[in-house]
């Protein structure tokens, strides 16, 4: 369907793509994964409209009508008085009337044939959208997404995560060629998220989807397109067999890598033993003898290993570093009493409860229940149900970036404005966070969400907060960086209050949760969490595996760093038994 041969395209700041190639076949349900940064979002907008970018090689569009589109950023206004059901059968309305124009002309047209021509097109049209039998697709595609009996509610009276679904619907029912959604799963609740991953799966068409979602990354593709370091990697299978293989090669690779390092010290050695003595003798053997190294030093040098796709970009969040306080009886860090939040209709009400010093706890529920606007209250003081103990400093990680980056800076200033005297010591705390120096100095707004997201958490570990308020900040971070989020949030001292749907990071790094029912929040321990989302939305045994083969995955990491590539290949084989059950 889409061919892309040698392409290669670079922003005045770096570079992203450089002679890639790739196939995507018809019929494919294609993931595009990689770092944050990488070029994922700039390359589904040139496949989309290739002829308005400037850009070296070949994008092969085969036979190939209309491309859906779903944006990550989709948003309708409160007052929008559409119904779910008069949104989704626009398309078909449409396709109805012109129909009925067309008969209306036939009858009283001179050129029949023309008109007849144009006739024939739009029934054609109207069989490849199944448009006759519209209204019950409309029906099993809600149903499908857990949207049953939605049908006459208003656009405007839908939660964020609903409003994003039933533009996957709208896609999916109009048939395009290609379909491409760019992080459809952002901010989606556990219920929408479930009903995301029915739609593309019983989806019959061409789909290629930008995502860092490991849930639907496990259950949903059948091909892998990985973009790192300005080259791309094809994978015809599912993700899970994908992130083994790479494992695998990585495994090999290192241990090559190590031989090859040894080999090269011994012979860069002997370089500088050999060019000692022919600074001291005259000898023109010895000259012959130290350039015949040096050839072989440059050859063992030139023939390292650079494997882009296995060098994983694992970033140091660092989250601040406490000292060490003296307990306060009777005093917790954050209380919450009766709070209510009510904007047309009462969201949340009689709402209270206490952190106390170095708890973790995440506010869990459906979208559009009122989670970030408390959150926000918290961190603006602004709802008089909330107080902060005083001394403790707040922050602050925002769904909006705009509220806590001005993307008018540049990351330079930015950092500037929180005490940072020096460029290089901007660049210096920065590059654990894999912020290269040439983007430095550009402007915050042309950074991926993730980059953001990042930023963000570069902002706050420059601080002393310790009480943080983090909304969705697993999300847009690729897969990479989930790791390294939740490892900053398991050994930070402070206090944490998270709104979150990533249910790794939640079971992985909270103490217990607070979930949001009946314009209400109780109190839940994590392990019953576990249950309920087990009974609720997914299967138990997959979310158990998945979690044993994460921790796997960390023990094989570790082997790596430490070179015991025997006890890395030996944990490789339990992951395999792991891999193949799932």
């Amino acid at each position: 369907m889409i061919q892309v041969e040698k392409l290669s395209y670079s922003f005045p700041e770096k570079d992203l793509y450089n002679n890639v190639s790739f196939t995507l076949q018809d019929g494919a349900h294609c993931a595009l994964i990689g770092s944050n940064g990488t070029g994922k979002s700039t390359l589904i907008q040139m496949m989309m409209e290739p002829d308005e970018w400037l850009y070296k090689g070949k994008i092969i569009r085969k036979d190939i009508g209309r491309i859906g589109y779903v944006s990550q950023f989709f948003k309708t206004s409160k007052e929008n008085t559409m119904t779910v059901f008069e949104y989704l059968s626009q398309y078909f309305v449409e396709l109805q009337q012109k129909n009925e124009e067309l008969c209306t002309e036939m009858a009283t047209s001179e050129n029949l044939d023309e008109v007849f021509e144009r006739y024939q097109k739009l029934m054609d049209e109207i069989d490849a959208v199944d448009g006759n039998n519209y209204e019950s697709n409309i029906g099993k595609q809600l149903k499908l997404a857990g949207m049953k009996n939605m049908e006459g509610m208003e656009l405007g009276k839908l939660s964020g995560g609903e409003y994003k679904l039933v533009q996957v619907i709208r896609e999916m029912m109009q048939m395009p060629s290609l379909l491409i959604m760019d992080e459809p799963d952002v901010f989606l609740d556990f219920e929408n998220l479930n009903g995301l991953r029915q739609l593309i799966n019983s989806y019959k068409g061409t789909i290629l989807v930008i995502t860092h979602n490991r849930y639907l990354l496990n259950n949903c593709f059948n091909k892998i397109l990985h973009l790192e370091d300005a080259d791309i990697q094809e994978f015809d299978g599912n993700f899970v067999d994908y992130n083994f293989a790479l494992l695998q090669r990585k495994i090999e690779l290192q241990e090559q890598v190590a031989e090859e390092l040894e080999e090269l010290e011994r012979t860069r050695a002997m370089v500088d033993r050999l060019r000692a003595k022919a600074t001291r003798f005259d000898n023109a053997s010895f000259g012959r003898t130290v350039h015949a190294k040096q050839s072989q030093l440059d050859r063992l040098e030139a023939r390292m290993i650079k494997a882009p796709f296995v060098e994983v970009r694992l970033p140091e969040i660092k989250l601040p570093v406490l000292e060490q306080e003296v307990e306060t009886a009777d005093a917790p860090v954050l209380r919450v009493e009766d709070y209510r939040l009510e904007f047309e209709d009462m969201l949340l009400e009689h709402v209270s409860f206490d952190l106390n010093e170095g708890e973790k706890v995440a506010i869990v529920g459906p979208n559009g229940t009122g989670k970030t606007t408390l959150l926000r209250q918290i961190a603006n003081g602004s709802s008089e149900a909330v107080s902060v103990r005083p001394g403790v400093e707040v922050g602050f990680l925002s769904q909006n970036h705009s509220e806590t980056l001005n993307e008018e800076d540049t990351i330079y200033k930015e950092f500037e404005a929180l005490g940072f005297e020096t460029n290089a010591e901007i660049r210096e705390y920065l590059k654990p966070y894999f912020f290269a120096e040439d983007v430095l100095d550009n402007r915050i707004g042309i950074l991926s969400g993730g980059e953001k997201n990042l930023l963000q958490l570069a902002k706050i570990g420059a601080g002393k907060a310790g009480l943080l308020l983090l909304d969705e900040p697993t999300s847009h971070l690729d897969i990479y960086s989930q790791a390294a989020l939740e490892k900053a949030l398991a050994e930070y001292k402070g206090t944490v209050l998270m709104v979150s749907h990533d249910f790794y990071t939640i079971v992985n790094t909270m103490d217990y949760v607070l979930y949001v029912e009946e314009k209400t929040i109780r109190k839940m321990r994590v392990r019953s969490f576990r249950k309920m989302i087990y009974k609720d939305y997914f299967e138990q045994e997959y979310l158990e595996l998945e979690q044993k083969k994460k921790e796997l995955e960390m023990k094989i990491e570790d082997c790596l760093r430490a070179n015991d590539f025997e006890k890395a290949k030996a944990i490789s084989e339990e992951l395999e038994v792991i891999v193949r059950k799932m």
